[in-house]
This record gives structure tokens, sequence and C-alpha cells, in this order.
């Protein structure tokens, strides 16, 4: 189904459906696994191609018509999936580069940077898709299709962008040869006098790369 013509009505909603959940689905298990810390070395690019195929699914959400749910009131689903173990796999893995810094929305003038972790983004992104997921599997589809393209807009969106990025940004200072700490520290234009905000950013890079992707420090 070509993005040009998903506006309009008389496309297959079964055939989008099920190309979007399959990408969610990707995502879930890709991450899942890359937090399992089997092959940390090529965590980065993996990460990277991972949330770079889910906002293109994204991205077809966003330029789809309004979803509407057929329900009122969204089913209740019981308690969320606990993600406290699987983020802090991801933030050990990660450690050398886990913090960066992000410019929330770069449509609101005179807004400092502040400190993120692609560790937290991930998860949070997963909490989204895994409750859309739900509705999906239960044959709610509609419904599914309605949370994917609410949070992508509200939450997951910008989240994965902003990680998407990061995770760019380290690819790229690998393969040009650019040891991060050559740069000498992140710029967040925070307040001189914020010391913990400087040394949360900053110390990423302050290390320098290690390994074949510098996803642990230098023993």
């Amino acid at each position: 189904m070509s993005d040009a013509t998903l506006h309009a009505t008389h496309q297959n909603p079964d055939d989008f459906a099920v190309q979007i959940a399959d990408q969610v689905e990707s995502f879930l298990v890709a991450v899942t696994e890359v937090a399992k810390g089997d092959e940390p070395d090529s965590a980065v690019p993996f990460l990277l191609l991972e949330v770079s195929q889910l906002l293109l699914a994204g991205g077809r959400l966003g330029a789809h018509e309004d979803i509407v749910p057929e329900e009122r009131y969204e089913p209740d689903l019981g308690p969320e999936q606990d993600v406290d173990a699987l983020r802090e796999n991801l933030a050990r893995i990660l450690e050398p580069v886990d913090v960066y810094s992000e410019v929330f929305d770069p449509y609101e003038p005179r807004r400092a940077p502040v400190p993120a972790r692609i560790s937290h983004d991930l998860t949070e992104v997963m909490t989204d898709l895994r409750h859309g997921m739900a509705h999906y599997r239960a044959g709610r589809t509609t419904e599914a299709l309605w949370w994917w393209q609410f949070s992508y807009f509200s939450n997951w969106g910008s989240i994965a962008s902003a990680a998407l990025r990061a995770l760019q940004s380290v690819v790229a200072h690998v393969r040009l040869n650019q040891p991060l700490e050559e740069l000498d520290g992140l710029d967040t234009d925070q307040d001189p006098a914020d010391d913990l905000l400087e040394s949360e950013a900053g110390r990423v890079m302050v290390e320098e790369i290690a390994g074949p992707l510098g996803l642990r420090p230098v023993v």
C-alpha cells in the first residue's frame, strides 16, 4: 500500500493494520533480544535499524486520517507489563552512550536541551506499543490502531525520534572516527551552576569510545 494513498477511504483497513502490527511486534521482539546482552557490540546499529523502521510505521500512522475507536471507553487491559528489568539491562549495555542531550520541542523558542537516556526512551516506547498490541491480540484492531496513532502523536513518536537521533550520532562518531572525548563535552546551554546536569549529560562525551561500536569504556 502506497503511503501516498493512506487517506483514501477505499483501502482495506486489515492490510494496514497487519502491516503496522507486524512492525510493532518486530520492534518489541528486537529490543527485548538486545536487552538480553548476548551481542552488546552490535546493540547500537541494531537498535538504530529497529527504531528507524518503527518510525516508518509511525509516519504512516501520522499520515493516516484520524482513526476513531469503535467503543466510547477503552476496555480495561489490566496492569501494564513491568519494564524495569529490561530498562536496567539496556542501560548497562549502553552505559557509555546511554545519556544524551535532547531538545524536547524544536518549535518552542529558547528551550534548553535536557539530558535523556536511550534506555528509558526505548522502554517507554515499548510500554505504549504493548498497550496497543494487547488490543490487537484481543481482536480490537481499530482500538489498537487508534491507540498507536494517538500515542504516536502524544508520546512515543517524539521519544523514538530523539532516541534515533542519539543512536545515529553514536554510529556516525564511530564510522567517521570521531571519538567522543574529542568533542569536549555536550553543550547543554544550561546554567553553569547546574553541576548535576552538566556532569550527567557531559559524561557521555568525556568517555572514549571503545570496541567496534563504542559500547564499553576502555579498561
